[in-house]
C-alpha cells in the first residue's frame, strides 16, 4: 500500500476532519466546564462567608432588615486607629473595625494618613472580608466647638 495514496484519499481526510471535530469540541467543553467551576467556586463562597465579609442583618435573613443593619462592602468612612504597612484598621459607622488595604494602583488625596486621621475609602471587597480600596481621601480635621 502507498501511504500518500491513503493520505489523499477521501475517506481518510473525512476521517481526520471529524476526529479534529470531536478533539476542537472536547477543548469547548473543557473550557466551559472550567470557566463554570470557577463561577460555581465563588458564588459558593461568597454565600458561605456573606455574614464575615458583610456583616449582614444582625436578627439574620427573617428578622426585621433595615437599611442600618448591613455593613458597607465597597467603602467605608471612619478614623483610623492602626496603619500596618499596606494595611489599615477603620473605626466604621457603628464602630464596626473594617480592614482597608492599600494597593499599588490606590489613589491617595491627601497628607501623608496617620493614626486618629478620618479618612473616605472607595473599593472593592476581597474574599477575606476586607475592602481593597481604590481610593483613600483624607478628610480635613474637625474643628474644636464649645457647646
Amino acid at each position: 500500500m502507498d501511504i500518500n495514496k491513503i493520505l489523499q484519499s477521501k475517506k481518510f481526510k473525512i476521517v481526520m476532519s471529524i476526529i479534529g471535530s470531536i478533539i476542537i469540541l472536547l477543548l469547548v467543553f473543557s473550557i466551559g466546564t472550567i470557566v463554570g467551576f470557577k463561577k460555581a467556586n465563588f458564588s459558593f463562597r461568597w454565600a458561605e462567608n456573606y455574614h464575615r465579609n458583610f456583616g449582614g442583618p444582625r436578627e439574620g435573613f427573617f428578622g426585621q432588615i433595615n437599611g442600618r443593619d448591613f455593613i458597607d462592602a465597597h467603602g467605608v468612612f471612619g478614623q483610623i486607629i492602626k496603619i500596618d504597612g499596606s494595611t489599615l484598621i477603620i473605626n466604621g459607622r457603628d464602630n464596626t473595625e473594617k480592614v482597608v488595604i492599600i494597593k499599588n494602583d490606590t489613589v491617595i488625596n491627601g497628607p501623608q494618613m496617620k493614626v486618629n486621621d478620618y479618612i473616605v475609602v472607595i473599593g472593592d471587597p476581597n474574599n477575606t472580608g476586607q475592602i481593597e480600596a481604590r481610593l483613600i481621601r483624607l478628610m480635613p480635621a474637625m474643628p474644636m466647638t464649645n457647646r
